[in-house]
C-alpha cells in the first residue's frame, strides 16, 4: 500500500477541525457568581470565561437554576462584560504526580507558585478525594513520633489517626505544626495553607518548616484573598496529594491549617447559590462537607498509612462552635490549645485536661498509658488546689495527692514544654513519662 500523500493528509486531517465550537453567553455576575445562559453545562465542569480584552478565565460550574448556569472563578476575575462568551471544557488537563513535588509549593489546581520551573510525574492526580471502603481500612495499631513531648507521652498519635488541634486565634497552632513537620518521622508531609493571611505563607516556610522540614513537604497555599473555589480546591488536593504517597508505601502526615476556613469557603459559595444559614450563618452543606473529606483521611488496604491533623479555629475560645463540635464529633481526638497557658508563656499551649487521643490504647504498652493518666491525674489535683496557694489555704500533711500534686508540679510543667527548635523523640518522651510517674 502506498503512502499518503501530503495532500490525503491534509484532507484527514480536515476530520479533526471542529467546524464551530459551542459557546454560552454571560448574562450576569453577581457578587463571586457568574451566570450564563445558551449552553448546558453540568455541574462540577470546567469551563472558560471570555473577558473583554479577550482573556479566558478559568470558572467551574457550582449549580444552576432553569436555563441560568451558575459559575465560579478560581481567581478574582477583571474586564468581564456583558454577553462574554463561555466555553466548555470537555476535559481539563490531567495533573500529573510524583516525587519531584516533595519541596515544592502549588496552588489549589496543582500548578507551582514557588517560581522553581514546572512540576513532573508519572501518575494522574485524582480530580475528586478518594473515598475508602470502611471494610478495607487497615487499622490504626502503630504510633506515629510527632517529635512533640506532650503529644507523645500524653496524647499518643497513631499512623492512620485523624486529630483535630483547636484553639482560638495566636494561641500557637502555626507554631505547633512546624514543630510537628520539621520533628515528625512520616517520609512525606503535605501541608495544606488555607484561608491563611499571605505573609504567614512565606514565614511558615522559611522559619516553621526550614530546609530540613521543606526537604519532605508538599505545600499547597491559598490565603484569604483567593477566591473561596480556591480554598475549597486547595483543602482537597492536600487529600488526593496525599493519598498519593500513601498509595506508594510511605507513612505520611497531613498537616491541614485550617479546616474551620475550608468551611468558610464553603459558606460564601452556598450562601452565593441562594442556601439557607443554619447555625451561626453555615449552611447545612458545610457540615455534610467536613466528615466526607475528613474520612478521605487515614488508611487504606495498602501498606502506607495517612496520618492527618486538622487546625479548627475556635472563634471567640469558644469550643461549642458549631465548626469546632462538628470537627470533635468526626475525628478521633483532639488537642485544645489554651489562650491560659499561652498567656502565662507556656508553650506548646496544650490543655492535657481538654485534649484526649481515641487511638491512643491500641497504639501504647499498658505501662504508658498507666504513667499517661498518673501525670494528667497530678495536673488536675494542682488546678484544683492552685487557686488556694496564694491565700494560704492549703496545708500540707492533710492530703497525699495534694501534697504530690504540689511537690510534682515544677517537674510536671516541665515536661509539658518545649523549645520550638527542639524535637523530643518517642522513646524519649515515654522513659521521661514513666519516670515522672513513678517518682
Amino acid at each position: 500500500m502506498s503512502e499518503l500523500t501530503d495532500f490525503d493528509k491534509a484532507l484527514k486531517s480536515i476530520e479533526n477541525i471542529s467546524l464551530a465550537r459551542v459557546a454560552g453567553r454571560l448574562v450576569r455576575v453577581n457578587g463571586i457568581l457568574l451566570e450564563s445562559i445558551g449552553c448546558r453545562l453540568a455541574v462540577g465542569q470546567r469551563c472558560q470565561v471570555e473577558s473583554g480584552n479577550g482573556e479566558l478565565i478559568d470558572a467551574q460550574v457550582v449549580g444552576f437554576d432553569r436555563d441560568t448556569t451558575f459559575l465560579m472563578p478560581f481567581k478574582h476575575p477583571e474586564g468581564l462584560s456583558a454577553g462574554g462568551r463561555v466555553f466548555p471544557m470537555e476535559k481539563s488537563g490531567d495533573v500529573m504526580i510524583g516525587d519531584s513535588w516533595l519541596g515544592r509549593v502549588v496552588n489549589g489546581l496543582g500548578e507551582p507558585i514557588d517560581g522553581k520551573g514546572k512540576l513532573g510525574g508519572d501518575t494522574v492526580l485524582p480530580a475528586q478525594v478518594p473515598q475508602i471502603h470502611p471494610l478495607t481500612r487497615k487499622a490504626v495499631d502503630a504510633p506515629l513520633d510527632v517529635g512533640v513531648k506532650a503529644i507523645n507521652g500524653l496524647l499518643t498519635i497513631g499512623k492512620g489517626q485523624r486529630v483535630g488541634l483547636m484553639a482560638g486565634s495566636g494561641v500557637g497552632k502555626s507554631v505547633l505544626l512546624g514543630m510537628i513537620t520539621r520533628c515528625t518521622q512520616a517520609d512525606v508531609v503535605v501541608v495544606g495553607l488555607i484561608g491563611e493571611r499571605g505573609r504567614e505563607v512565606k514565614e511558615f516556610i522559611d522559619h516553621a518548616l526550614q530546609a530540613a522540614g521543606m526537604a519532605k513537604s508538599v505545600v499547597v497555599a491559598a490565603p484569604a484573598d483567593e477566591s473561596p473555589l480556591m480554598r475549597l480546591k486547595a483543602t482537597e488536593i492536600c487529600h488526593s496529594i496525599a493519598t498519593h504517597f500513601r498509595e506508594q508505601g510511605k507513612d505520611v502526615l497531613l498537616l491541614v491549617d485550617s479546616l474551620t476556613r475550608y468551611a468558610m469557603a464553603q459558606r460564601e459559595i452556598a450562601l452565593s447559590l441562594g442556601e439557607p444559614p443554619a447555625t451561626k450563618g453555615y449552611p447545612p452543606s458545610a457540615f455534610g462537607m467536613i466528615p466526607r473529606l475528613v474520612e478521605s483521611a487515614g488508611n487504606s488496604c495498602g501498606e502506607g498509612t495517612m496520618t492527618a491533623i486538622y487546625t479548627v479555629l475556635a472563634e471567640g475560645d469558644d469550643q461549642q462552635d458549631p465548626i469546632v463540635d462538628c470537627a470533635r464529633a468526626v475525628l478521633d481526638g483532639h488537642i485544645v490549645l489554651s489562650r491560659h497557658l499561652a498567656e502565662a508563656g507556656h508553650y506548646p499551649a496544650i490543655d492535657i485536661g481538654q485534649s484526649i487521643s481515641r487511638c491512643m490504647s491500641q497504639v501504647t504498652e499498658k505501662s504508658h498509658q498507666q504513667a499517661a493518666r498518673t501525670l494528667k491525674r497530678l495536673v488536675a489535683d494542682f488546678a484544683a488546689i492552685k487557686p488556694l496557694l496564694p491565700l494560704g489555704g492549703y496545708v500540707a500533711g492533710v492530703d497525699a495527692a495534694a501534697d504530690r500534686a504540689v511537690r510534682l508540679q515544677p517537674a510536671v510543667d516541665n515536661y509539658l514544654r518545649q523549645q520550638t527548635d527542639e524535637c523530643a523523640g518517642l522513646e524519649q518522651a515515654i522513659d521521661s513519662l514513666q519516670m515522672l510517674a513513678n517518682s
